[in-house]
């Protein structure tokens, strides 16, 4: 990756929003609408403690001089259509809140960024923030019925994966939490997955493959095997030595083997 994606909570928060115009509207709309203070001033909005701000001047020089001094101050500076000067850009966003699905393409083409989370639009439901919400409200409930983190995980996998009792692609999964939780299998087992890699690049991954890594609880790989292979998995997937003797007792483990 060329960036690193983050979520940052600006309610109630100064932000510095600089231009008039179109551009300079449309990001006003955008940090209203996650609540953010915007401040339309540069020494006010530096002087109230702004930590990022936007550019959106229509005369490039006064944008980059802007940019630079907003810098200097110490903020993060996105300056509109121009990718050069920004230390962020801003994405495409899906809200269906508390999820928020932003697809970015860093700053290379906005166009692209819009069509990729319009077809994402019409694949989720209207209601999966309220499984989001459902999911977080059962917690205790969740974790009193898997105590051991790695059980816990496969079965919030294999109830949100395709075909579950809380499937992300269908309506009405808030609804169907306390179903799920009633009735299911709380046997704490371990599911083996050893994969042959010929290839370096990572889409040569099969889908079964991507998936499986991206939901491993244990990684265990031969030392040939590449880093852009081990990114497709989870960032806390525990990574152990190759050969790995003995396995963990549960939970997903995926074996990758170098021909």
């Amino acid at each position: 990756m060329k960036s690193l994606p983050l979520f940052h909570q600006i309610a109630g928060h100064p932000v510095l929003v600089l231009g008039k115009g179109a551009a300079a509207d449309a990001k006003r709309r955008l940090v209203e609408r996650a609540g953010g203070a915007i401040i339309t001033d540069l020494a006010r909005g530096v002087d109230e403690g702004a930590r990022i701000a936007f550019v959106a001047h229509d005369d490039p020089a006064a944008a980059e001089a802007d940019a630079v001094r907003l810098r200097c101050a110490g903020l993060l500076v996105n300056v509109v259509d121009r990718p050069e000067l920004c230390d962020f850009t801003t994405p495409s966003v899906l809200d269906r809140d508390p999820v928020l699905v932003a697809v970015g393409t860093g700053g290379a083409s906005a166009g692209l960024a819009k069509q990729l989370r319009l077809r994402l639009e019409a694949l989720l439901p209207a209601d999966l923030g309220a499984l989001a919400e459902g999911l977080n409200a059962a917690r205790a409930a969740i974790r009193a019925r898997f105590p051991a983190p790695a059980a816990r995980r496969a079965a919030i996998d294999a109830a949100l994966g395709a075909g579950g009792p809380l499937d992300t692609l269908r309506e009405g999964g808030e609804r169907r939490i306390d179903d799920w939780l009633a009735g299911a299998d709380d046997r704490q087992t371990r599911q083996v997955h050893t994969f042959d890699i010929a290839s370096d690049d990572p889409d040569d991954l099969t889908l079964r493959q991507a998936r499986l890594l991206g939901t491993a609880d244990a990684v265990v790989a031969d030392p040939a095997i590449p880093r852009a292979i081990l990114d497709r998995a989870r960032a806390d997937a525990v990574r152990l030595a190759w050969p790995a003797d003995p396995l963990p007792g549960n939970g997903v483990v995926v074996v990758l083997r170098r021909v």
